[in-house]
């Protein structure tokens, strides 16, 4: 853990002190793991896949159990741990520091299964459960014992190494009558089945995050049982007593993929300052000396702090708030929604200067700035990342407690 590491992690708010001997506990795994993070970027640009040795590296530190239950072997902690974690990572590979995210959170569907069949899915210590939305008619038609299950999902990060796959989808009675909720809406559920129980559809060549390998799957009349069968967006089947899963799998995506981003953009500002030590643009004098880049510099800087500060700050409260209530309200999901939209678009706009003001240099991808600006690009273009959310919590901010699909 650098200077820089610990100087963050003793300015958390008095309310979230308690998390500051995790952060430093998992900083000091995550220091472990720089050099094999940083050597295998190439391969993982190339091969849009995490190498074997480096998956068993993060395994080793169990950094995919992060917010697994303590009862089924997990680490259960503290959000703002995960987000530590995953801003360090990201500032050497974001698409390793994306699919730790992803399949960190899935995980905490542990919390909502029988403790044997949580045993079974994620007892063995390099289990990884993946999922995505459905991209087409997705069903789970209610049989004897459990469901058939049918459709297409992708966007599933971490799945190439995926030991279980999720596959959300509405529930239909065996007659074809759509299954409804205590509200009249369509019932959803997520069911878990093997990896190895689908079709894999290589999908996945794109422009950012490219070793996310965020492919689709499919599967065709499928039995799952019942006891593998959980509501991901809702505590109503919670089993654990810790806090931690009074929080959904929006809110822990929504903090965990704010901080991925703000990990990349601190890494390409990093890179800049120390560019600007010695580069000098053609026809100009020392960039460190140009008032221009001196005043958008310290500016960039300002805005990357500000969101940093409010995402983890945001993050935080709500934790200590949890610690004395059953369930987030409505006001502080919009707190959350608002306070990962910024982290994301900020990060991005500070990346977007570090790329600019580094000139040439920057387009080469032998420099630390092609590849994330490219992971920053395609981390912005995520549901997380929508500028759209700033229309749901401003119609909050103006009476509106409809709310949103992501809060």
């Amino acid at each position: 853990m650098n200077t820089r590491d610990a100087t963050r992690i003793n300015a958390l708010p008095p309310a979230t002190a308690t998390a500051q001997a995790q952060c430093a506990f998992w900083l000091e795994r995550v220091a472990t793991l720089a050099p094999a993070l940083d050597a295998a970027g190439e391969e993982i640009e190339r091969t849009r896949r995490v190498p074997a040795p480096l998956m068993a590296a993060l395994h080793e530190a169990q950094l995919f159990r992060l917010l697994l239950p303590r009862s089924r072997g997990g680490a259960e902690a503290h959000p703002l741990a995960f987000m530590h974690v995953l801003e360090a990572v990201a500032a050497r590979n974001a698409s390793v520091a994306w699919n730790l995210g992803q399949n960190s959170v899935c995980a905490i569907v542990a919390a909502y299964l029988e403790p044997a069949t949580a045993d079974r899915v994620f007892g063995p210590p390099d289990s990884i459960l993946a999922w995505g939305p459905a991209t087409g008619p997705a069903r789970a038609t209610a049989c004897e014992g459990g469901y058939r299950v049918s459709g297409r999902w992708s966007f599933a990060s971490g799945m190439r190494h995926a030991t279980w796959l999720g596959a959300q989808c509405p529930v239909f009675e065996a007659d074809g009558t759509p299954r409804l909720d205590a509200k009249g809406d369509a019932l959803k559920r997520t069911l878990l089945m093997p990896a190895g129980a689908a079709i894999v559809h290589d999908i996945w060549d794109v422009l950012g995050l490219r070793g996310t390998a965020s492919d689709a799957y499919e599967v065709k009349d499928l039995f799952v049982a019942e006891a593998y069968s959980v509501d991901r967006e809702s505590n109503a089947e919670n089993r654990e007593p810790g806090w931690l899963y009074r929080l959904n799998t929006f809110h822990l995506f929504a903090a965990g993929f704010g901080a991925v981003a703000l990990g990349v953009a601190r890494a390409m500002l990093d890179a800049l300052l120390e560019l600007a030590q010695d580069k000098r643009p053609r026809g100009m004098g020392p960039l460190r000396e140009n008032a221009a880049f001196q005043s958008d510099l310290a500016r960039a800087e300002a805005r990357w702090r500000a969101a940093r500060a409010l995402h983890f700050g945001t993050v935080g409260d709500l934790c200590a708030a949890l610690q004395q209530a059953p369930a987030l309200t409505l006001a502080q999901r919009m707190d959350l929604r608002l306070a990962a939209t910024q982290a994301i678009r900020e990060a991005k706009a500070a990346g977007g200067f570090a790329f600019e003001a580094a000139g040439a240099t920057a387009i080469f991808s032998a420099n630390p700035f092609e590849r994330r600006f490219r992971d920053l690009h395609a981390i912005g273009q995520q549901v997380q990342g929508r500028a759209s959310h700033y229309e749901t919590v401003g119609r909050f901010l103006l009476g509106d407690e409809g709310g949103g699909a992501f809060t």
